[in-house]
């Protein structure tokens, strides 16, 4: 059928629904007409002064740059997940962490915010993580509180009270424990806070231990709150302090350091006695817990949480017995107080293993029962223990002595010295309460460690102190005591232990030296010193002298209070023996010695034989040493020597004249010997107290003594030389070493005489008599002696008495001046230009005197 021509047009009028396009092979095909386009363009705004570093400059940043403001906001959300998990927060241990940087770089901050510090940390103490918790304990601890320590604390650790009590009530046992955890931190650093809510912490001590449930369990935070409760029961005024007190010994416990707070105990005390009387029943059953575990094993963390609980019961006791030594108690202290010790922890003693142990765990069981026996101590002045019970006591006491004492195991001497020093101050009490052959026992074991013990040992000075109260406390019971005569025996042997004891402990252990003086003295006080121990006591000043060389012992090196008591002990002793003065007076030639305690030796000497202690030839020879050997100050001259002045008591020694005939022949001989300038003049002196007008010397001593005199007046001019500006000291220090011989022409004008004819003869020959002066030590050559000479004469003519006495001797003193002019005109005699010129000066300056001597 053929198409009509309508049709045809129709079609090619009709548009076109999808037009093809051809594309080429490679090339990008064009995107869709309706998509969307997503870029977004933009173009950079500054805003000047908007930097976070420029916020905080000038602030305490720690170290990833966080102000402590901004570390204290990461702490405060109550909800640790949220803590944890917000984008905008750090992890609590990590601000913990900045914080502490912040306050090690800068202290400062510390002091300047502690309180709101402390106001936004102290809500953690009852946290749910325990990390929490321990990050912020250790915190405190270490950065914290002792960053401002040196402030007033107190406002500060009350803070946090609040929550650590909230912490103590918490359900959950953990964070409980970790309150008193908290706590004992608290009342270290502000021990008087525990007098304050002493009611309120007591009651919670006693309601966590009665939750025996979980003692086994949770030993080591058992152990820290155990810890605390022994912390503060020792801050309560015990017993101990008043026989401290009573011995006026120096108390080291810390409640002396608060002492304006004490009274707060007082206060309460009816309420603190009351709560620690309900608490020690629980101690006592919570100590009864661990008894199974001795039999097994006795690990570390059970026997923190016994020993604990144990010294926690002795603390309670001394302060009721305290209590009662005051008057707030009436003894005994309570009928079932006492009970429950009794039945309950003392019938257990001694603790012991079922099988054996090793060193380490034995000293562990022996520490238990250490602190078990002090609490029986203590209760033994109040009740009455059974004999039997009491038995046991005095035998382990016995053991620890002796064996611990003689154990040669190197790793536990610290721990066995511990052990043996606890027991040790019950020994006096033991010994006076105890009969017949348990007295000696006791006596010999402690004797044993005294001499066992090393010097330096912390045994040693508790040994002193026993050893003060045995003998002078006890001084009747162990004289008085007929049934042992070798009671008394042991006195003497501890008593002859402690000269030992000074020479083994050497200058190394001042302190320890310095105690064992103190005991010497008192029982030297006491005339309990034994004049058998003077040759160990010789050791402790000279331990060796052998041809001239002197090993000096620890005397010379302790301090001088050490030196003052070693003196003042010599005073006691009955009769001083020529070998320990000798051994004394070379100590005291010692250049090392201060001249004080010079001073002091010869007195406390003069008095002990005064008092008849010393020997009259004993004590002369000590004096006469000292006067002839004595240096002072080698190259220079001193006004005084060091002990000449004390020798005016030698006057005292006896009849003057007796004494006089003893030391003329001995100053004499020792003057001879040409000693140095200040020792001449110390015998001059102790010559001249002894002698009196008209003089006692013989005429052997005159002649004699001329020659002496002669040489030591030249040597005096030649050595204290006039100056031009002469001053007060020059004519003190003169007149000091002058005085001496004119006090001697005073009273014999013949030695005057002889005095003048010597220099004379000095002078009228040549140049060999001028130099054949053999007493004359300094002043050498002619002109040197000639200048002398002159000087002298012109020293006695000032002296308003020797001038008196010239006038007798003119004819002497012409002579002299003829022979110095005549030595000085002389050719025969080489004598060089300056040296005459020295001459012709000396006669002038001579001219003076003799026209004096004719008007």
């Amino acid at each position: 059928m053929a198409k009509t021509k309508g049709s045809s047009k129709k079609q090619q009028n009709r548009g076109i629904d999808f037009k093809k396009i051809k594309r080429k092979i490679g090339r990008k095909l064009p995107p869709p007409k309706n998509t969307t386009n997503t870029e977004i363009k933009s173009k950079v705004i500054v805003l000047p002064e908007q930097s976070v570093v420029s916020e905080k400059a000038g602030l305490a940043l720690s170290k990833k740059g966080l102000t402590l403001k901004e570390l204290l906001q990461h702490t405060s959300h109550h909800n640790a997940k949220v803590r944890k998990e917000s984008l905008f927060s750090i992890p609590f241990e990590d601000a913990l962490m900045g914080m502490k940087d912040l306050f090690l770089k800068h202290p400062e901050e510390i002091k300047l915010h502690r309180y709101a510090v402390i106001e936004k940390l102290r809500e953690r103490i009852s946290d749910d993580d325990k990390t929490v918790r321990e990050n912020l304990y250790q915190l405190l601890k270490l950065v914290i509180l002792p960053g401002c320590k040196e402030d007033n604390q107190g406002p500060v650790i009350s803070l946090m009270m609040a929550y650590i009590f909230n912490a103590m009530t918490h359900l959950a046992i953990d964070i409980r424990l970790m309150a008193f955890k908290f706590f004992d931190l608290a009342v270290e650093y502000h021990p008087p806070l525990f007098f304050s809510y002493a009611e309120k912490i007591l009651q919670n001590y006693e309601d966590i231990l009665r939750k025996n449930q979980f003692h086994l369990e949770d030993k080591g935070k058992l152990k820290n709150a155990l810890a605390g409760l022994v912390r503060c029961l020792l801050l309560l005024p015990s017993s101990k302090e008043v026989s401290l007190l009573a011995k006026n010994v120096p108390e080291q416990k810390i409640l002396q350091a608060f002492e304006p707070d004490v009274p707060t105990v007082f206060a309460e005390y009816s309420v603190i006695i009351k709560k620690l009387k309900n608490l020690v029943p629980v101690l006592v059953n919570c100590f009864q817990d661990f008894l199974p575990v001795l039999h097994d094993s006795l690990d570390a963390q059970s026997f923190d949480c016994m020993l604990n609980i144990l010294r926690s019961l002795d603390h309670a006791v001394t302060f009721f017995i305290h209590g009662v030594q005051q008057g707030h108690l009436e003894p005994p202290f309570d009928q079932s107080f006492s009970s429950v010790l009794l039945k309950k922890l003392l019938v257990v003693f001694p603790l012991s293993p079922t099988h054996h142990l090793s060193e380490k765990d034995d000293d562990r069981y022996v520490i238990l029962n250490i602190a078990i026996t002090e609490i029986f101590m203590h209760l033994s002045e109040w009740i009455r223990p059974p004999a039997v019970l009491f038995e046991k006591f005095l035998t382990f006491v016995e053991y620890v002595l002796v064996e611990k004492s003689c154990s040669n195991v190197r790793s536990g001497k610290a721990v066995r010295e511990k052990q043996i020093s606890t027991l040790i101050p019950f020994i006096p009490k033991l010994v006076s309460q105890v009969i017949g052959n348990w007295k000696n026992r006791l006596l010999q074991a402690f004797t044993k460690t005294f001499q066992d013990c090393s010097p330096e040992s912390s045994v040693k000075l508790a040994c002193l102190t026993a050893i003060e109260e045995i003998i002078i406390s006890q001084e009747d019971l162990l004289c008085t005591d007929v049934n042992d005569s070798g009671l008394f025996d042991y006195k003497i042997t501890l008593v002859r232990e402690l000269p030992k004891l000074l020479v083994l402990l050497g200058n190394q252990h001042p302190s320890s030296s310095k105690v064992v003086l103190h005991l010497l003295l008192r029982l030297g006080q006491r005339s309990l010193l034994d004049d058998d121990m003077q040759g160990l006591l010789k050791e402790f000043f000279i331990t060796d002298q052998d041809k001239g060389n002197i090993c000096y012992g620890p005397f010379l090196r302790l301090a001088r209070d050490s030196q003052e008591l070693s003196i003042c002990c010599l005073y006691y002793l009955s009769q001083l023996d020529s070998t320990l003065l000798k051994s004394i007076a070379s100590c005291c030639l010692c250049q090392e010695l201060d001249p004080f305690m010079l001073f002091r030796i010869i007195e406390v000497l003069h008095s002990t034989y005064k008092a008849g202690n010393i020997q009259i030839s004993d004590h002369i020879n000590f004096l006469i040493t000292l006067a002839s050997r004595y240096k002072v100050c080698p190259g220079k001259f001193r006004m005084i020597s060091p002990f000449a002045s004390n020798f005016g008591s030698i006057a005292y020694m006896g009849d003057n004249s007796l004494v006089f005939v003893i030391l003329e022949k001995v100053i004499l001989q020792q003057i001879s010997l040409k000693p140095p300038l200040d020792n001449s003049c110390a015998m001059l002196r102790i010559l001249i107290a002894l002698d009196s007008k008209p003089t006692r010397l013989s005429e052997q001593s005159i002649c004699s003594l001329s020659n002496v005199l002669s040489a030591y007046l030249i040597d005096v001019a030649h050595c204290v030389p006039e100056y031009n500006d002469e001053s007060a000291i020059h004519g003190q220090t003169r007149r000091y070493y002058l005085l001496p011989s004119f006090i001697l022409f005073d009273r014999s004008y013949k030695l005057l005489n002889l005095v003048l004819n010597v220099m004379g003869s000095l002078v009228n020959g040549r140049s060999s008599s001028l130099l054949s002066g053999d007493h004359i030590r300094y002043a050498k050559g002619n002109s040197s002696i000639i200048n002398a000479i002159v000087s002298v004469l012109l020293w006695m003519q000032r002296d308003a008495k020797v001038q008196q006495i010239l006038y007798l001797y003119k004819e002497e003193i012409d002579h002299i001046s003829r022979s110095i002019c005549s030595l000085q005109s002389s050719e025969e005699i080489n004598v060089p230009i300056e040296e005459r010129h020295i001459i012709k000066c000396a006669i002038d300056r001579l001219k003076t005197l003799t026209s004096s001597l004719y008007h």
